[in-house]
């Protein structure tokens, strides 16, 4: 009785790509499920044989089973998920049958934090940037986007004029307050943040509210 090629991708996965040189046919077969050595490989984090099967067996990375899903929906790190996606291209927007992309499906368990958290991270394009915490995703803070028509212009400064010149405190707070909300991405939460770099480019102080008017030409 010959192996079963998804046992081995599990357990020994030399002897998988022993058996696919043998005959490379096998390394696109799918079992009645769908299920395929793809999503086998990222099940079980086999790092290298996901490499292997995509880049030298020709897999395609985007291999659905009956439910639509590809192997990002059944991974569970976030290195297998970042091997998947940054290094062998595979799209996190694809939506399984039941209309779920690999994040909302992950959600929808309540399981894997970190990938969930990684996933969101394409999503919204803001990487996350570890400050002075000791890495706890939960503890990191995203930076947001500069809001569209808003430009920001980087350059130097001597020490005379930087002499005495803190970042306002307040200021990070309301920042960091913004990025939080769940409203942030939208026209009303991005106005807010134009408003906050807006005061601050303009030497306001955010210490107290102040009321803004339009102004006149």
């Amino acid at each position: 009785m010959s192996a079963n090629p998804y046992i081995l991708a599990a357990d020994h996965p030399e002897a998988l790509l022993t058996l696919l040189q043998e005959d490379p046919s096998l390394a696109t077969e799918q079992d009645e499920y769908g299920y395929s050595l793809v999503h086998a490989a990222a099940s079980y984090n086999r790092i290298d044989l996901m490499r292997k099967l995509v880049n030298d067996f020709k897999v395609p990375v985007d291999l659905k089973d009956e439910d639509g899903e590809t192997a990002l929906f059944v991974i569970e790190t976030v290195e297998a998920a970042r091997v998947l996606v940054e290094e062998l291209g595979l799209d996190p927007t694809i939506r399984s049958s039941e209309n779920l992309t690999a994040r909302e499906g992950l959600e929808a368990e309540a399981e894997l934090p970190e990938v969930i958290e990684y996933l969101r991270s394409l999503e919204t394009n803001t990487p996350a940037v570890n400050g002075t915490t000791n890495g706890d995703a939960s503890e990191m803070l995203v930076l947001p986007s500069v809001p569209e028509g808003l430009q920001v212009t980087m350059g130097t400064m001597d020490e005379a004029e930087a002499d005495g010149q803190q970042p306002d405190p307040e200021f990070r707070r309301r920042i960091e307050e913004l990025a939080a909300r769940g409203d942030f991405e939208t026209p009303a939460g991005q106005a807010e943040l134009r408003r906050l770099v807006e005061a601050a480019v303009a030497g306001e102080g955010l210490g107290e509210e102040r009321s803004v008017r339009p102004r006149q030409e």
